[in-house]
């Protein structure tokens, strides 16, 4: 039965997390926002939704390291996509298309997760009210990374006003933006029964709840991010595609650093199970990976794989393995 719920409430998270994606879209072209800024804020927030309400819930009902294990496994999970890309794409170097445009969202990325893992190492024990000043400050850096990558891309507002006047059939803003609440009350009301039924297979299968939130809940709320990419390169629209995945690593941290508004239990950075940070480092790692592959020039491939999609292909196997073997309990 636990298995049953679990897989209906992931049907439905990946559904609604689908159509919000959609409507924000839709309010990015008639809203006339900049090109990649769609991709890297819009598009990655509405995508990121998933795994921030369900972190939220995971404090609620008092698994922190369920929460963190979310967090850090999607910024896992996301950068395993850009070797998927790769892949799905094979006569076009993606990575070395982007290279100009995500330098920027891709180093931001590296630094925030960064940040976040020394805070949940060094455990820096100072609070406002009952909020963490590790966490302000993570929420503090994505919104200047965001002003940055702003302010990087604004020429690509002129892409946006001529991509809305060639779509036809094109919702209104109002229908969007009542399409995007909508889609947003289901997450809300459908993340709590995922982690619930997560919490549960943990106590069934001896797993810890941390390593749960890695390798179960992350890969089910990085789904949209994994529908609307491989649709976004399909298209050719290859800086939504990548924007969206580095977008969403900022987006997870700034997630975490907001988790801490919901705990009232203490220093919720501190109260990570630090064994986690393995997972924060690997997907630090994987992250800049994903940075260098946007900025070499290496033009050997493996069979049809690009040598720096298959450093992250192995990079993330290896990860798993290595949290999987740390994450029995007795």
């Amino acid at each position: 039965m636990i298995w049953l719920q679990f897989l209906v409430s992931a049907v439905l998270l990946v559904l609604a997390a689908i159509k919000l994606a959609e409507f924000g879209d839709v309010i990015a072209v008639r809203t006339r926002l900049g090109g990649m800024f769609i991709g890297t804020l819009l598009l990655a927030g509405a995508t990121s939704l998933p795994e921030l309400f369900t972190t939220i819930n995971s404090i609620n009902q008092q698994v922190p390291d369920l929460a963190a294990g979310n967090i850090f496994g999607s910024s896992m999970f996301n950068m395993l996509m850009l070797a998927v890309l790769d892949m799905v794409n094979p006569r076009t170097r993606i990575l070395h298309r982007v290279a100009i445009n995500h330098a920027l969202s891709a180093g931001l990325a590296v630094l925030l997760t960064g940040t976040a893992v020394f805070f949940v190492v060094a455990n820096v024990n100072i609070q406002i009210g009952w909020v963490g000043l590790d966490s302000l400050l993570l929420i503090g850096m994505y919104w200047f990374a965001m002003r940055l990558i702003y302010a990087r891309n604004r020429i690509g507002m002129e892409e946006i006003e001529v991509a809305g006047e060639e779509v036809e059939g094109l919702p209104r803003l109002g229908a969007a933006a009542v399409g995007f609440v909508g889609a947003t009350a289901v997450l809300v009301i459908v993340t709590p029964w995922l982690v619930r039924s997560s919490v549960g297979i943990a106590e069934m299968t001896g797993l810890t709840t941390g390593f749960i939130g890695i390798a179960l809940v992350a890969l089910v709320t990085s789904l949209p991010e994994v529908v609307t990419t491989v649709t976004a390169a399909r298209m050719g629209a290859y800086d939504l595609a990548v924007g969206n995945l580095f977008g969403s690593n900022i987006f997870n941290i700034f997630g975490l650093g907001s988790t801490d508004f919901f705990y009232f239990q203490g220093h919720f950075l501190a109260n990570i199970d630090p064994a986690l940070t393995l997972a924060g480092l690997a997907g630090l790692l994987l992250t800049s990976l994903g940075l260098v592959g946007t900025v070499a020039q290496v033009e050997r491939r493996l069979f049809f794989v690009e040598i720096d999609a298959v450093l992250i292909l192995l990079g993330y196997a290896g990860a798993m393995w290595l949290l999987f073997s740390r994450g029995i309990v007795g």
